[in-house]
């Protein structure tokens, strides 16, 4: 059995660790967390002893080595130095998306797993998922032939987007990150992971275009609580929190990140005091609501993204054009057209829902049996990308980050870093 320390005990930290607990091939022996009530339950949750209970990586790190893997699902800025410190004491770490929020971080994260030879893996769960398999081998038996054009959506959800990216912890690039960094580049690793290859060429738009204080309605209050005109606002905080009372899959995820406190009173209470109950108008959010990503090929195939923040909450949807047939999946099915016969067939998987509370249609559960197999037999090829790999795919991200703010269509070399 694989033995565990987890560092962060959040929403994405205990996914992780309570999959590999439910395995059967996981134990979690060492927590470090800030958060002394998340630190607390934790520690009573998996039956850690108490001098393996830590208020930071850092005293975790003093330690020594203490487990065989870490999970490391602290705060996006917070990744770098503990993974460093954790990969140079034999950890093999699990590290959640993304890896850090520059290339010089993410650099040298990826040097030290490669320095000190453990297992790594970036928490890009869509490539872990039944769907994407089914893809996968779709397209190995060569039944479009050869891949010529791509368009990816990431419907990401109009109440998701206003919870985590509005008012959470990923509104504000200072504090977190670019949205295409924090959000889709699990979408950018996955059109990479699907096609084969890093994109030659790159290009990019988007922009904040609704959330903001000139589209804030007449007569709206900073809060939702106190607001006349709440009850017909589509970000209604007391409508979705409340509401998410009524449905107990929804208090660990999102109703967990607003109170640990599933009641109608702590609700109400986290709306009057806290971030999740502030007008999407004006909750000093900068990340873009939407972009498109423009991606040519070394192959000449091309793809396109578009990510929206103003979408129902669902799987996302690809369409994939080849010179023998074509593939329109929606995360649960593939529907498969032959240009040879003009027969049409519906391959389908068995999936979950496409959110965090949901297990990203399978693939948290996927990643973590991948890891945790991958470390019991000291196989690093049973993951589905290193973390040299995951850094190409981090560097195609920051490229089209560079060319929405520039207007440039710029050109990649193969590890995804910028040609001048």
């Amino acid at each position: 059995m694989v033995t565990l320390a987890l560092v962060g005990a959040g929403l994405r930290g205990l996914t992780y660790a309570r999959h590999a607990v439910a395995t059967g091939s996981g134990r979690v022996v060492a927590v470090a967390e800030p958060d002394p009530r998340r630190r607390t339950a934790a520690a009573q949750e998996f039956g850690i002893p108490a001098a393996q209970v830590f208020a930071d990586w850092a005293g975790l790190a003093a330690a020594d080595r203490l487990a065989d893997a870490a999970v490391v699902a602290t705060q996006d800025r917070m990744h770098h130095d503990p993974a460093i410190r954790l990969a140079g004491l034999g950890y093999h770490i699990l590290l959640e998306k993304p890896m850090a929020p520059t290339d010089a971080e993410a650099t040298e994260i990826a040097a030290a797993a490669q320095q000190h030879g453990v297992i790594f893996a970036v928490c890009h769960v869509l490539r872990y998922t039944p769907y994407t398999r089914l893809l996968k081998q779709a397209l190995a038996e060569g039944r479009i032939g050869r891949l010529i054009s791509v368009e990816h959506l990431e419907p990401v959800g109009w109440w998701h987007h206003a919870h985590s990216f509005v008012r959470g912890n990923w509104s504000r690039e200072q504090e977190s990150g670019p949205m295409l960094l924090t959000k889709s580049c699990h979408d950018i690793d996955w059109l990479v992971h699907v096609i084969g290859a890093v994109p030659a060429r790159i290009s990019s738009f988007g922009s904040l275009t609704h959330f903001r204080p000139s589209e804030r309605p007449d007569g709206a209050a900073d809060r939702c609580l106190d607001c006349p005109v709440e009850t017909t606002c589509p970000y209604s905080a007391k409508r979705l929190y409340l509401n998410a009372l009524a449905d107990e899959e929804q208090h660990f995820w999102p109703l967990g990140a607003v109170t640990p406190v599933a009641t109608e009173e702590a609700v109400l209470e986290a709306l009057r005091t806290g971030p999740y109950g502030r007008c999407v108008y004006d909750a000093g959010n900068d990340v873009v609501d939407h972009q498109v990503v423009s991606m040519e090929f070394p192959d000449g195939a091309t793809c396109s993204f578009t990510m929206s923040a103003f979408t129902p909450m669902e799987h996302r949807r690809t369409r994939l054009m080849g010179t023998h047939g074509f593939l329109d999946g929606d995360g649960e099915r593939l529907r498969y057209v032959d240009f040879r016969t003009g027969a049409e067939e519906v391959l389908e998987v068995g999936a979950g829902g496409p959110s965090a509370s949901d297990g990203h249609g399978g693939g948290d559960e996927g990643l973590t049996e991948a890891f945790l197999a991958a470390v019991a037999a000291g196989d690093p090829s049973l993951v589905s990308s290193d973390a040299t790999q995951s850094l190409a795919t981090h560097r195609v991200v920051w490229a089209a980050e560079h060319a929405r703010r520039t207007g440039e269509v710029v050109r990649l070399a193969p590890d995804g870093s910028l040609l001048r």
